[in-house]
């Protein structure tokens, strides 16, 4: 579906307020990252580390909330 002229240039007010609060302050986009980086960005891990984390993993019972008596 394409949109006429008079709507190709609309932007909304929250994608205005992005580009205002990114043109204020640049370093947000690199703080962004460094925060990704943090959380996702992991170095691989070699097949004999994920093979002892496997075998080192504590069995869960079936009904977690059951105690064995």
């Amino acid at each position: 579906m394409k949109l006429s002229k008079q709507h190709s240039m609309y932007e909304s007010d929250h994608t205005l307020f992005i580009k205002e609060l990114k043109a204020k302050n640049p370093a947000i986009e690199a703080g962004q990252q460094q925060g990704r980086a943090l959380l996702w960005d992991r170095p691989p891990i070699s097949l004999d580390e994920q093979e002892r984390q496997l075998k080192s993993a504590v069995k869960q019972q079936a009904y977690v909330y059951q105690n064995k008596l």
